[in-house]
Formats: C-alpha cells, structure tokens, sequence
C-alpha cells in the first residue's frame, strides 16, 4: 500500500472570469468533493487560498484551491504543506491535462511538469520535488500549440463540458481507493471508465 493522501489541491485561476474555463477543471472537482462533504471552504491568507476539511472513512483530509493564479500555485501548495508537515508524497493535485481528451480522467504518480505551469511552479516550490501524485483531467488540445493558452482560458464547448463532467464523476467515485493508498485499485477503477 502506498502512502495515502493528506491533502488536495484543486488547480485554477481565481476570480469570476475564468470560471468554467478548461484550465479550472481541477479546482472545479475539489469545490464538488468540499460540496459532496458539505464542507465550506475559508480564505487562508497564510496559504494563499481558500481551504477545508472532508473526512473520508474517519480520515481527515485537507482540502485546497490556490488563490493565486495558476503560474503561482505553488506558493500556496508549499506554504500549507510545510505548515501542516504533510509529505509531498501525501498530495494529490487535480489539474487540466491538453494531453487526454474530454471524457478521459487519469492518475500518475510523480513526474514533470509536462509543461503545465502550476506543476511547473508546485515543483519548484517543493523544493524541486516531483513525489506528489496527479489527478489529470483532460480537456483535450488544440491541435496548435500557439492556440493553447487561449484555449485553456477559455469555457469547453457544451458537448466537451458534458465529457469533462462525466470524467470528473469518474475521479470521485475513485478518489477513496487512491486517498487511501490504494493507488492500483484506483487506477484500474478510473483508468477503465473510459
């Protein structure tokens, strides 16, 4: 069994505008996680984010959306985890993935930045650690790179938003076997939906 998880970190953009986008799909699952739990989450100007709890099978898990924006959200993923002392081996962070397709939802296990920019920064404020797991939520490409940040800034067509919605259903119905370690059996549940 591997190491379960302490604490997720739902990657977007703050504020109104970029509600919905495609780059705001991983804040969008841990905001239906805290909802699912009745959880509410609260401003931490210390984290530089909102956060909250959930207890899953008597567990406690911390909850996070950075409140910077998604190039800074490392700032606030080092400045909760070094508070709380929570391994980076214990974080799972949800983010947008141009990689996979709407509809396709997957979890790994370390590795680069693949360049996305909030792992890129989560990485260097971890002290250059990549030992944190992912929960990547695909929102499809472009197929131009010069076209992917406004693509990613932008809200997925209706069709693509119904995939996305279903691909974040998937991840929280295996969500508990991966936050408690089960990291096999999680991948089998959600990598076989598709």
């Amino acid at each position: 069994m591997d190491m379960p998880v302490e604490l997720i970190v739902g990657l977007g953009n703050p504020g109104p505008a970029y509600e919905r986008t495609r780059h705001n799909v991983g804040a969008e699952l841990v905001l239906n996680l805290a909802n699912s739990h009745s959880a509410k989450f609260k401003h931490e100007t210390k984290f530089f984010g909102d956060t909250t709890n959930i207890s899953l099978d008597g567990k406690s898990i911390r909850l996070l959306i950075p409140s910077t924006f998604m190039n800074l959200s490392g700032k606030s993923i080092g400045a909760l985890a070094g508070f709380y002392q929570i391994p980076i081996e214990c974080i799972l962070v949800v983010h947008d993935e141009l990689d996979l397709n709407p509809g396709v939802a997957r979890f790994k296990k370390g590795g680069g930045h693949g360049g996305h920019n909030g792992l890129r920064d989560t990485i260097k404020c971890l002290g250059n650690n990549r030992d944190f797991a992912r929960l990547r939520i695909g929102i499809g490409h472009p197929g131009n790179a010069g076209q992917v940040v406004d693509y990613v800034l932008k809200k997925a067509t209706p069709s693509e938003q119904e995939l996305i919605n279903i691909s974040i259903d998937d991840s929280m119905r295996a969500l508990p076997l991966a936050l408690s370690g089960q990291w096999e059996r999680a991948m089998t549940k959600l990598h076989s939906t598709d």
